[in-house]
């Protein structure tokens, strides 16, 4: 059976959920392999909407197992109450329906702090445009090897431990910023009160999806952010703090690269980014606003206008290099609708050489302006389409030459927020 994993191709928001809701039908689990709660996922079930940040897409689906895997940093406080939330809609979530790894660190109040704290005190210009839900900072403590993990939460003398170290390396940086040092024994005592709740949920989960894996069940892996926010390969500093490329799906549960076997890339018909850093095909024009306007362009998370732009064939076309994608779920090609001329940027000028990817070093990035090619619009409606013949001329002319800038074909196109509103053209599970 294939395993497959969903990977956001630009800056996130492509419309992740939609397309890991449509997939769960044809998966027996789905496991969450990285960020934290500072990504949203929006589903579209029957008319009713679930709001998704810290739980996989999939605990919406009956009889799925959801996995909260240890490359993800977890706010428990957040969880339980987005548990509580889910509950009132009339999902059950159980220990059988949900896993959290063992080794997953957890986000604490200091995180939430120290991340407000930092991006206040940031000089113009130099500000991330970070949610300030302290994911930054936990994945600081992971790598600096201070986290608190869910599995600590069972041994009292190993919590007070681990709180111990943390406060070791945060009292200092909060005396730098002016902020009151942290008051220990309270943080103990509520971290000792959440612990039998999330306790419950704690499993090996690398063991659990190795044992699902021999028995030949699917697994379905999702990421939060999308590749162009990747630590390593995005617009960095303006990225998140973990790997969202396609290997980390692998690392982030416990299981080896080959029990990857289908790379899907989320790519929305046009572009668009929220908070500050580097945007070649941003426009600040009329047609920004009706990509807006049309798109409902505004974060799950933070309602934050996102900022609208052309479609980048050259960022796509490296996402997909770096995550290997195989195929391409094509979202929102409806916003489209009524343009008379669609623009799409195939190259970049940067000092007068012509380049097919974005380069690395930042200043390079902010002098890198588009080369378009233009391509006529269609007047028809594309939405709720559910057959290629059901979409004008020039949208398919559209998509294909989508395929052929990216260098990758399109295995789903998405025509509306309702997961049946979607064309298949190849299922990834098949693969």
């Amino acid at each position: 059976m294939a395993n497959v994993v969903v990977v956001g191709a630009q800056w996130g928001d492509e419309g992740k959920g939609k397309i890991v809701d449509w997939l769960s039908e044809r998966a027996d689990v789905i496991a969450r392999f990285q960020g934290g709660h500072n990504a949203g996922h929006t589903l579209v079930i029957d008319g009713k909407v679930y709001k998704l940040n810290a739980l996989p897409s999939g605990v919406v689906r009956g009889g799925k197992l959801s996995v909260i895997g240890n490359g993800v940093v977890l706010d428990p406080w957040h969880l339980i109450d987005e548990i509580a939330s889910i509950r009132q809609q009339g999902v059950e979530i159980t220990p059988e329906t949900l896993m959290i790894a063992e080794n997953t660190p957890l986000i604490l109040p200091i995180h939430g702090e120290l991340d407000r704290a930092r991006e206040e005190a940031a000089s113009a210009g130099t500000k991330i445009g970070t949610t300030g839900r302290g994911i930054g900072p936990a994945y600081e403590d992971k790598v600096g090897r201070r986290s608190v993990r869910v599995a600590d939460l069972a041994d009292d003398a190993t919590l007070v431990a681990r709180v111990d170290r943390a406060l070791q390396h945060h009292n200092p940086l909060r005396r730098g910023l002016g902020i009151a040092e942290v008051d220990r024994d309270a943080l103990l005592d509520r971290l000792r009160a959440i612990a039998p709740e999330i306790l419950r949920y704690a499993a090996p989960v690398w063991k659990v999806l190795n044992d699902k894996r021999k028995a030949g069940k699917r697994i379905l892996f999702e990421g939060a952010q999308g590749a162009l926010l990747d630590i390593d390969f995005g617009t960095y500093p303006f990225v998140t703090s973990s790997n969202v490329i396609a290997g980390q799906a692998a690392t982030g549960v416990g299981l080896g690269p080959t029990a990857i076997n289908y790379v899907l890339g989320i790519v929305k018909a046009y572009t668009t980014r929220v908070g500050e850093g580097p945007f070649p095909t941003e426009l600040k024009d009329a047609d920004g606003q009706r990509l807006g306007e049309r798109g409902r362009e505004f974060g799950t998370v933070t309602g934050r206008k996102r900022r609208c732009g052309w479609f980048d064939a050259c960022l796509v076309r490296q996402t997909c290099a770096t995550s290997g994608v195989k195929g391409i779920a094509l979202t929102k090609l409806d916003v489209l609708d009524g343009f008379e001329t669609l623009k799409i940027c195939v190259a970049y000028d940067l000092d007068g050489e012509r380049l097919d990817y974005l380069p690395t070093a930042a200043d390079q990035q902010a002098r890198c302006t588009p080369i378009y090619e233009e391509m006529p619009g269609w007047a028809a409606s594309t939405e709720g389409a559910r057959s290629w013949a059901d979409l004008p001329g020039e949208a398919v002319k559209y998509v294909r030459r989508i395929e052929e800038l990216i260098e990758c074909p399109v295995a789903l196109l998405s025509t509306s927020p309702e997961r049946d509103d979607t064309i298949l053209v190849t299922d990834p599970f098949a693969d």
